[in-house]
């Protein structure tokens, strides 16, 4: 049987291609979770925060950020369609739309973040070995072949390029790596060392589950082609929770260890460091192809459900295109803004998923994604008051943003704004839900 799925569009999948056991989910996400950008992100937890101030936002961040995850992903593993897709049920046909302009906006600027750090890593490397650092080169070089993993689809990738190829050279860089930021720290030193302040272990636990959140509007793009819920939940949770706390915690050592400050330099103090740490960046860098794959794939499969028409390959070809051009001209900056507004829109979005859900007896029907109304304002009203909620209590973006939202934040409440805007927004759309009259069909209840 053909394993490609390159072209399958918003349709539910059928069983004949529902294939992906709970390893392969496990695989898909563990390769998903080790990523440069993890890496780099650890530097704006520490030295704010002391090393073990970071560990306890990191483990926490994680645990909850994976669940909202899993949970993501076992929903789409049941309704069978993508993700932005799946946001009919709750939002309405016309209300996902919204959503899915944003879906596809964080796409691109993930794999435009991602194709810049692939580029400086390797360029570094470059650089190091062969006094050529070539970054444009490299970047188109990266975007062409995140398009060609996109092209695939999620089955063969993950039976084609995951099994055959990345698994094996990123566990063993990863091992290699953690040994090389061991070696020689003041591992003692570091861990009683006070943080410089500016953060808090609330907002460190933002920024971990921020990052993790990002996935769950791409989630059901490649759980829909998982054999059952209960193997794409705990191969989504365990395969993505176990790499997140590894690279979280190694970027950390790094900045710490190594004294880099600035995102940029924690691939170049890799590769400086020799031919074997520059063979294990290169071989992680190699693996950063995941992420622009899944952003690239997940942004073309989204924007089906504005154009479902329009070939799911030509609009593959679309956004690698513009992803690449984005990574040639766009500079690395204002990245922990970039990742707590995203963050901000889907924590409560997740929150109205995950109710509506459990009002219709904890299965999507075809006619509730389908044929359902256009728009459910209750519940887009629930998903806009917990974005509201979120920059109330920690405003983040583009600074003509901050200095508006500052005029009605919270001020000296850091009590962080995940929870509180995720519990906001469920149960708003829970008790709205109910009200309007959403309920579980006679079958599932």
């Amino acid at each position: 049987m053909k394993t490609d799925t390159p072209s399958w569009g918003i349709e539910p999948v059928p069983e004949r291609l529902r294939v992906l056991g709970g390893l392969d989910m496990g695989l898909l996400w563990g390769n998903l979770g080790v990523s440069l950008l993890v890496l780099v992100a650890a530097s704006f937890l520490v030295p704010a925060l002391s090393l073990p101030q970071a560990l306890v936002a990191i483990v926490v961040g994680a645990l909850i950020g994976n669940l909202m995850l899993a949970a993501a992903g076992g929903i789409g593993a049941d309704a069978r369609v993508p993700a932005m897709v799946l946001l009919r049920a709750p939002l309405g046909r016309r209300g996902s739309y919204l959503p899915t302009v944003l879906n596809v906006a964080q796409c691109l600027g993930w794999a435009i973040f991602e194709l810049i750090i692939i580029a400086a890593a390797v360029g570094a490397l470059s650089d190091e070995l062969f006094g050529f650092e070539g970054r444009a080169v490299w970047t188109i070089l990266f975007g062409v072949v995140a398009g060609t993993l996109a092209l695939m689809g999620p089955v063969g990738f993950v039976r084609r390029f995951v099994r055959r190829f990345a698994l094996w050279a990123v566990l063993g860089s990863l091992i290699y790596l953690s040994w090389w930021a061991v070696d020689g720290a003041e591992l003692s030193s570091l861990w009683h060392a006070d943080g410089e302040g500016g953060s808090s272990i609330l907002l460190g636990i933002d920024l971990v589950v921020a990052i993790t959140v990002t996935w769950i509007p791409l989630a059901a793009d490649y759980t829909r082609f998982a054999r059952t819920r209960s193997g794409a939940f705990l191969g989504t949770f365990t395969g993505y929770l176990v790499p997140s706390l590894w690279m979280f915690g190694l970027g950390a050592l790094l900045v710490l260890g190594r004294g880099v400050s600035d995102p940029v330099q924690i691939p170049a103090a890799v590769a400086a460091a020799g031919v074997a740490s520059a063979l294990a960046l290169l071989a992680v860098t190699v693996d950063e192809t995941d992420e622009a794959f899944a952003n690239t794939y997940s942004a073309a499969v989204s924007l089906q459900n504005l154009f479902p028409r329009v070939p799911q390959r030509l609009l593959v070809v679309v956004v690698s295109l513009v992803a690449t051009v984005g990574a040639l001209t766009i500079e690395l900056r204002s990245y922990e803004a970039f990742l707590l507004m995203l963050g901000s829109f889907f924590v409560p979005l997740f929150g109205v998923l995950l109710a509506d859900w459990l009002l219709a007896g904890m299965r999507y029907t075809t006619r509730d994604i389908f044929h359902g109304p256009a728009f459910r304002p209750e519940l887009i009203a629930s998903w806009l008051i917990g974005f509201a909620l979120y920059q109330w209590l920690h405003p983040t973006g583009p600074n003509w943003w901050i200095e508006l939202a500052d005029r009605a934040n919270a001020g000296e409440l850091e009590i962080g704004a995940t929870l509180p805007s995720f519990l906001a927004a469920f149960l708003l759309a829970a008790g709205l839900g109910a009200l309007s009259g959403r309920q579980a069909p006679v079958g599932a209840r």
